[in-house]
């Protein structure tokens, strides 16, 4: 048996780092704050400001029955820019790939604390983790970037009218969704790195045999009758003769 419990803690801690930058994705995925729009004209926006997302746009408003309106982005609208819909497809493969990450990360993990007796699978799991981590970065990173580049950029997107959003806003900045994504990404990339980094399924086994597993020794402690004659005599107890006598 093969112990290596004691040589992948800074995989488990990479294993809790990304199970929270899958979580993390998924929020930036489904979050709408993924650009800020400032809009001059209050009359219909009365915040003043809407939320574009990958999904959805959404704005308040105290004049439209809602308060909260929100209209839905389909990747097959002309009028979105190809940023948007290239984000909803690769967030989608970057969650799917992220779970796939996280179950291979628990399998290598079980295989390191609870010991393998082969190690070529072992070795596999720790490197696909870090693979599985490592293109889920990469996936999530690519639309992030691009989004906040259109943003610093100031790009325009030419919603329809029922929308209610302008063409172009008076001013745009970067939401917190695109925060929380780059975060989520290099916490992801950390994690890839951490498991890409375990070597010890590579050393010999007699460096991580478990103590505990070697052979067992018996070891049986002489009866009396087998110990030596002057080991059985004791010393006389002159005081005690003494008395005898008197």
């Amino acid at each position: 048996m093969i112990y290596l419990a004691h040589t992948a803690h800074w995989q488990f801690l990479g294993l809790v780092f990304g199970f929270l930058a899958w979580l993390f994705i998924m929020t930036t995925a489904g979050i709408n704050e993924w650009r800020l729009w400032y809009v001059d004209d209050v009359s219909i926006i009365t915040s003043g400001v809407a939320w574009v997302g990958i999904w959805r746009a959404c704005f308040h408003s105290h004049v439209l029955p809602d308060t909260e309106n929100c209209q839905s982005i389909s990747i097959s609208d002309s009028y979105v820019p190809p940023e948007i819909p290239l984000a909803q497809v690769l967030m989608m493969l970057a969650v799917i790939t992220g779970l796939l990450g996280n179950i291979s990360a628990a399998v290598a993990m079980r295989m390191a604390y609870f010991s393998v007796k082969d190690r070529r699978k072992m070795r596999l799991s720790f490197i696909l983790t870090g693979a599985l981590y490592l293109v889920t970065a990469v996936l999530s990173l690519v639309p992030l970037v691009w989004n906040m580049t259109s943003v610093l950029n100031n790009s325009t997107i030419d919603f329809p009218p029922e929308f209610n959003l302008p063409v172009a806003p008076v001013q745009q900045s970067v939401g917190p969704a695109i925060g929380v994504g780059i975060f989520a990404s290099i916490l992801m990339l950390i994690s890839g790195g951490i498991f890409f980094c375990y070597r010890h399924s590579l050393q010999s086994l007699e460096q991580t045999t478990d103590p505990l597993d070697r052979p067992w020794t018996v070891t049986r402690l002489p009866k009396k009758s087998e110990l030596p004659n002057r080991d059985c005599q004791g010393m006389n107890n002159q005081g005690f003769d003494s008395e005898e006598k008197l």
